[in-house]
C-alpha cells in the first residue's frame, strides 16, 4: 500500500463567470448579405496582418508596439475595431503559447517513457505502473528510430519557445490541407474557396459598459434591430446616420432573452460576433453546403462568479455520485450517511457524428441527470476531476488505438464545465473528487454487496458509489457488521470505519494470515516459545518422535 499516491480534497466547483447565446439573421437583403461579406473580408484582412505583425514581436512586445499596431488599423477601420483585432490577436498568440507548452510536454513524456523501454530487456514484461521491454528486435530498432525523431521536435520546439515564435493559421490548419484532399472532403474548390474565405473573415465587436446598448460598433436594440458601425474605407454604403448600416433582420434570443434584455436596456457591455453558416462546420468530416445563406448572431456577456457554497452545506441533503464513461453517466444517490439510496440511474449520449451532434447528446443527458437531481431534493453532484491529457499518449499505451481513442473520446474537462453552467442556475453544486482508484475500490466494496436477485450492479455503479462516498469524506470501505454479543471480545471492534484523520483511511485492508477469532493452535500463541531451550528434563513432545515400546513378557 505504500505505493498510492496522495489524493487530493473534495472541492465545490465555481461557477460560471459569463454567459453566451445565440440565434439565427433570418430575412437578410441581398444588400445586407454583401455589406456582411465586404466588412467580414475587410476586417480578416487586417486581422491576419496584425496576427503576422504580433508573431514577428514575438517576446520583444510591449504596450508601444501594440499602440503602435492599433493606430495603424484605426486608420483603415476605427478605433473600437482596431481594439477588437488586437485583442483577439493577443488572445490567439496566448492560445498558440499554451498549445505549444502542452506539445513539448507530450514530447518529453513521450522521449521519457521510450527511454526507459529501450533501457529494459528485449520481452521483459511490465507491471501496472511501468511498461516492461519491446516484445522485439524489430520494435526496438524501430522505437529507437522514432526517439531520434521526437528528440528533434523536441529541440526545435524548445528553440522556438525560447525565442517566441508560434506557428497559427487563421482558417484552421485542418482546413488548410483539405485543399490538397477535396475528393476525401467531398468539396469542390470553389465550396472550399468560399468556406475558407468565411474561416477568415472577422465580425467580432467588445462591449462597453456606458454606451448606448452596451456596445457601439455592433448594437442590437431592445426591439432586435442589429446596426453595424462601418469601417472607414466602407462608410459610402451605410444607410443610416453615422456611418451605420442598419439590417433589415430583427433578432430575438429565446434563451436566457430576459438576462440579455436587461442588460441592453440598461447600457451594460455586451460582446457580439456574426458569423455564417460555414463557420459552423462540423469537425466530424461531414461536408457542409456553403452555398445556404444563413448568418447567425452571437451575444456574450460577463459576470461576477457566484460564490460557492462550503462543502458541508452543500452535504446537507446528500449526494449524487456519477462516473462518467465513453457511452453513458452512471449516477447513484447517497444519503448524508454515505449508503446507497433507491436504484442506480445511468444516462446515455452517443458521442459519434458532428460536434453538434456531440454537444446536444451531452447536454441532453445532463439535463436529465439535473432533473432527477432536482426530483430527489439532493442540493450536491459528485463527479470526478479528471484530465487525461497525460493518459492517451501512444508511447504509453502502445498498440491499443482502440482504448487510446476511447480515452480522447471521454467528454472529461468539458463535461463538468457545462454541468457547472447548467447547475448554475438550479442551486446545485458541483463538486469535484479526485479520482484515483474509485472504480477499482468501489467494485472491490460495493459492486457484490448492491448485486440482488432483481438488480444486477455493474462496475460504474459501484464507482458511483465511491465518487459520492469521497466527496462526503467517508472511505470508500463499507461499514461492516459488529460482532455478535456471545464473541470473547464483546463488541471490542465495533467497525472498520476509520475517522478522517485517520492516515491511510482509503487504503484497503491488509491481508491478515491465519483464522479471524482468538483460538489459535496450539504452541502459535504469542507466548509460545522453544520448548526444548528451557530446563526441563525430557525434550518436549512437539519435538521429539513418538515410538511404542513392546509390552514386558512377565505380563
Amino acid at each position: 500500500m505504500g505505493g498510492l499516491r496522495s489524493l487530493a480534497k473534495p472541492f465545490v466547483a465555481t461557477g460560471p463567470s459569463g454567459a453566451s447565446v445565440r440565434t439565427r439573421l433570418k430575412h437578410l437583403t441581398p444588400q445586407d448579405e454583401k455589406v456582411l461579406e465586404l466588412v467580414g473580408a475587410h476586417l480578416g484582412a487586417l486581422a491576419s496582418k496584425d496576427l503576422k505583425a504580433r508573431c514577428a514581436h514575438g517576446l520583444e512586445h510591449s504596450a508601444d508596439t501594440w499602440a503602435a499596431r492599433k493606430r495603424e488599423l484605426t486608420a483603415m477601420s476605427s478605433s473600437r475595431w482596431a481594439g477588437s483585432i488586437t485583442k483577439a490577436t493577443h488572445d490567439q498568440w496566448a492560445l498558440a503559447r499554451r498549445c505549444q507548452s502542452a506539445h513539448i510536454q507530450g514530447l518529453q513524456a513521450g522521449i521519457a517513457t521510450i527511454t526507459h523501454r529501450l533501457s529494459l530487456p528485449v520481452g521483459q514484461k511490465g507491471s501496472k505502473k511501468t511498461p516492461g521491454g519491446y516484445r522485439s528486435r524489430q520494435q526496438w530498432h524501430a522505437k529507437t528510430r522514432r526517439l531520434h525523431v521526437l528528440e528533434d521536435r523536441l529541440a526545435a520546439e524548445q528553440s522556438d519557445r525560447e525565442a517566441g515564435i508560434v506557428h497559427v493559421v487563421r482558417g484552421g490548419k485542418r482546413l488548410a490541407r483539405t485543399r490538397h484532399h477535396l475528393d476525401t472532403a467531398q468539396l469542390t474548390e470553389h465550396q472550399w474557396r468560399r468556406q475558407w474565405k468565411a474561416e477568415r473573415w472577422f465580425l467580432t465587436a467588445d462591449g462597453e459598459s456606458g454606451k448606448r446598448y452596451g456596445n457601439e460598433t455592433i448594437r442590437v436594440s431592445p426591439q432586435g434591430e442589429v446596426s453595424i458601425r462601418l469601417p472607414a474605407p466602407l462608410a459610402d454604403m451605410a444607410n443610416a446616420k453615422h456611418g451605420r448600416y442598419v439590417l433589415a433582420a430583427r433578432v430575438s434570443f429565446p434563451h436566457r432573452g430576459q438576462e440579455w434584455a436587461d442588460r441592453v436596456e440598461a447600457n451594460r457591455a455586451v460582446a457580439y460576433r456574426i458569423l455564417p453558416h460555414s463557420r459552423l462546420r462540423s469537425s466530424g468530416g461531414t461536408p457542409i453546403d456553403v452555398t445556404r445563406a444563413r448568418w447567425y448572431l452571437t451575444a456574450s456577456w460577463q459576470y461576477p462568479p457566484t460564490q460557492t457554497i462550503p462543502l458541508q452545506a452543500a452535504l446537507a441533503e446528500g449526494v449524487i455520485g456519477v462516473d462518467t464513461n465513453a457511452d453513458h453517466l452512471a449516477a447513484w444517490r447517497l444519503d448524508v450517511h454515505g449508503n446507497p439510496i433507491g436504484t442506480p440511474r445511468r444516462f446515455f449520449y452517443d458521442l459519434s457524428g458532428t460536434a453538434q451532434h456531440r454537444d446536444a447528446q451531452v447536454r441532453h443527458a445532463l439535463t436529465r441527470l439535473l432533473n432527477w437531481a432536482k426530483t430527489c431534493g439532493v442540493t450536491a453532484i459528485a463527479v470526478e476531476d479528471l484530465d487525461f491529457g497525460a493518459e492517451k499518449t501512444r508511447e504509453k499505451h502502445g498498440r491499443k488505438k482502440r482504448f487510446r481513442q476511447l480515452i480522447s473520446g471521454m467528454p472529461t474537462g468539458k463535461l463538468r464545465a457545462r454541468l457547472t453552467s447548467m447547475a448554475d442556475h438550479t442551486g446545485i453544486a458541483i463538486i469535484a473528487v479526485d479520482p484515483a482508484y474509485t472504480s477499482r475500490w468501489g467494485a472491490q466494496h460495493w459492486q457484490r454487496p448492491l448485486t440482488s436477485k432483481n438488480r444486477t450492479t455493474t462496475r460504474h455503479d459501484a464507482a458511483a458509489v465511491a465518487i459520492g462516498r469521497r466527496a462526503q469524506g467517508h472511505p470508500i470501505r463499507r461499514r461492516t457488521a459488529p460482532p455478535h454479543p456471545d464473541r470473547s471480545d464483546r463488541r471490542g471492534h465495533r467497525t472498520v470505519q476509520a475517522r478522517p484523520e485517520v492516515p491511510g483511511r482509503e487504503e484497503t485492508r491488509p491481508r491478515i494470515p491465519g483464522p479471524r477469532t482468538r483460538c489459535v493452535p496450539p504452541g502459535c500463541g504469542a507466548n509460545a516459545g522453544d520448548q526444548n531451550a528451557q530446563h526441563r528434563s525430557g525434550r518436549s513432545a512437539e519435538h521429539a518422535s513418538w515410538q511404542q515400546d513392546s509390552l514386558p513378557l512377565s505380563l
